[in-house]
């Protein structure tokens, strides 16, 4: 929700950028218009109303606010390359006027290959015109500071100094430092009026600050350092800015997009592109309800054979943690006796005694799980994500491995990268660590095709009955 207000605020670059492709996709219909249908140039018997073409220009807005939205085109495009956005308007114009031509005027005596060329060239162009003042804007409200964006720079001594310098002299950046972090212990400030802290006091900072990026200037960074410091600031949503090695720049190890003058790593909130968070939550709706509602009448003899084998609820309620650390009521079909947890919260193991019959049966072949297709089509999980725990797992499991969290920013699934490759799960140390690798290169490789890879391997282990009693 924070990143959310942060994106739609008036200071925000995707505000800017609406409100300058507004004008601009509606200057260029009325061009297209008068070319169309006044200038002369092309003969037609057709001549719109004003209201018919008030209304095809009100749905043409829509349709290509609604395309550059699906298409990524609404995000700080302020900080990045001006010729990325160049070449990114013009490769998302072109696709959707293709679909135009395509349903449009497919059946048009009227060129329509001409059309399609006159209106492709018409909206880029001022589309293009647009985001160039709106860049312009932005520079110049940030330089009047109209607008600033409130962040905290962390790092060794000379490092963090040496960008605090290049912040000031860039004005156009817009960045309020509110705070320095100093991993060195270093009280000196330099005669800069700004906190500083120590590193121990990160939390503190982000909690009392609540920065909207943080940059990291290190000399020699330590990698478990820095995964502490992203799982922390991902926890709060809040973007992480790291000004990479020397070394690693030379090398190409690292992916860098400049700003201004500095090359910058970038670890963003935002793991998928708008159109594949929609298209994901799209098919988690859809199979949600093919599943509920397809396998109704199985569900019920589920239900009423779990009745006839032991005493208990046919279904099972617990907390569950879930994106970004919000709790909600996981539901499954219950597989074990009623007081199995009467001695306290325990983790199931295999051959577990507290399993009942027909609980062995519905956890080999992951049916005791079906109720959380209700939770998906809630929105609190997805087909596709790291497994949900209890909060007082997390908190054991934290302890174990500092960086357990970093799996709570996307929504947990019913199945995973983890599960599909161990199905079975013990308590260690070293199994932790290798479920968070699994859980990781899940979040940082979020795709619709991984995502039905993992959905595809799912339903192959389930046909092997390949699940943990």
């Amino acid at each position: 929700m924070k990143r959310l207000k942060e994106k739609f605020n008036l200071h925000s670059p995707v505000i800017f950028e609406i409100a300058f492709d507004i004008i601009a996709i509606t200057i260029s219909y009325v061009i297209h218009y008068y070319i169309r249908f006044e200038s002369g140039w092309f003969e037609t018997d057709i001549h719109p109303s004003f209201t018919d073409a008030v209304v095809t220009g009100a749905i043409l807005l829509i349709y290509w606010l609604v395309a550059f939205f699906f298409a990524g085109l609404y995000r700080n495009w302020f900080v990045r390359s001006p010729f990325d956005e160049f070449f990114s308007v013009i490769k998302t114009s072109f696709f959707f006027n293709f679909l135009l031509f395509f349903f449009v005027f497919l059946d048009s005596s009227q060129r329509p290959r001409l059309l399609f060329l006159i209106y492709f060239v018409d909206i880029t162009f001022f589309v293009l015109l647009g985001r160039f003042f709106a860049r312009r804007l932005q520079k110049f409200l940030r330089q009047k500071k109209v607008i600033q964006i409130p962040v905290v720079i962390l790092g060794t001594k000379h490092e963090v100094l040496d960008l605090l310098k290049k912040v000031y002299t860039y004005t156009e950046w817009g960045f309020d430092v509110k705070a320095l972090i100093l991993l060195d212990n270093s009280t000196e400030n330099e005669n800069f009026n700004i906190p500083i802290y120590k590193f121990e006091e990160l939390d503190k900072v982000l909690d009392e600050v609540q920065p909207s990026e943080l940059f990291i200037s290190i000399s020699k960074p330590d990698h478990e350092v820095l995964l502490d410091i992203a799982n922390r600031c991902a926890e709060r949503q809040v973007v992480v800015k790291i000004v990479p090695d020397l070394y690693d720049v030379l090398t190409g190890l690292v992916k860098t997009f400049p700003l201004y003058s500095i090359p910058l790593i970038e670890i963003s909130t935002q793991l998928l592109r708008p159109w594949e968070a929609f298209l994901k939550r799209t098919l988690d709706i859809v199979v949600s309800l093919i599943v509920l509602i397809g396998g109704l009448p199985l569900w019920i003899i589920v239900g009423i054979l779990i009745k006839l084998d032991s005493k208990g609820p046919i279904l099972y309620k617990q907390e569950r943690v879930g994106k970004n650390g919000k709790i909600f009521i996981c539901y499954k079909f219950r597989s074990m006796y009623a007081d199995a947890e009467k001695t306290g919260p325990k983790t199931t193991v295999i051959n577990d005694p507290r399993v009942t019959r027909v609980g062995l049966f519905l956890r080999k072949t992951h049916i005791d799980e079906v109720p959380q297709f209700w939770n998906v089509l809630k929105g609190e999980m997805s087909l596709v994500g790291p497994r949900p725990e209890r909060p007082v797992f997390i908190e054991s499991y934290s302890k174990m491995v500092p960086l357990f969290k970093r799996r709570l920013v996307v929504r947990p699934g019913i199945t995973g990268w983890n599960q599909v490759k161990s199905p079975l799960f013990e308590i260690s140390v070293e199994h932790l660590k290798n479920r968070l690798k699994d859980d990781f290169y899940y979040i940082e490789n979020m795709s619709i095709k991984l995502d039905i890879e993992i959905i595809l391997r799912t339903i192959y282990l389930v046909l092997r009955g390949r699940g943990q009693a």
